[in-house]
């Protein structure tokens, strides 16, 4: 399964229970809303003492089998939105080798140091065919470092070639309310 994660961090996810309400641990605990969708909390992990991990999915949706989610990441002590970002694109291009379907752009917003990683990804179990589009928004907070992302899949042949099909209309809207969004304030204790 394909797990989102801060490019500079190396985190074990432990997945709830479908439909348990999970505890906020960075000051938003939705829901969030998101291109006219209500995303609600429903999984957090905090791995490390500065590392905190929030997924939001739409009702009846779950963390492993999603069309769309909504995540926030923090790192306390984080690097920059650019070298986070920069971390992630060396993994998407090593990752390019044994998967087709990656591909990436980054989009910078000199004025604010934030950064959008824009990246499609895909898995194959044998079972299950994943195809993956993320935007991930990179912003500087207190000495460290916040990602704000939507993820949507599609699935299977005929869903993911679906998928594929709308992503040309679906990713330009999706970035720019990504980069519009004004963003939550993030506090951890």
């Amino acid at each position: 399964m394909l797990r989102h994660l801060l490019a500079v961090a190396a985190v074990i996810g432990f997945s709830c229970a479908p439909g348990v309400a999970q505890e906020d641990a960075v000051g938003v605990p939705g829901p969030i809303v998101f291109e006219e969708e209500t995303f609600d909390l429903v999984w957090t992990s905090h791995p490390t003492e500065t590392f905190y991990k929030q997924e939001y999915v739409p009702a009846g949706q779950t963390v492993e089998a999603y069309d769309q989610m909504f995540m926030i990441d923090v790192l306390v002590d984080g690097p920059m939105p650019d070298v986070a970002a920069n971390s992630m694109v060396q993994s998407l291009t090593e990752r390019k080798a044994t998967d087709p379907v990656v591909n990436f752009e980054i989009i910078k917003n000199e004025a604010t140091g934030e950064v959008i990683l824009d990246f499609t990804l895909s898995s194959d179990d044998g079972q299950t065919l994943i195809v993956e589009w993320n935007a991930y928004r990179y912003a500087p907070v207190d000495g460290g470092l916040a990602m704000f992302a939507i993820s949507r899949r599609g699935y299977d042949d005929d869903g993911a070639a679906d998928f594929l099909m709308n992503l040309k209309t679906m990713r330009p809207n999706a970035i720019q309310a990504l980069a519009e969004m004004e963003l939550p304030e993030v506090v951890v204790e």
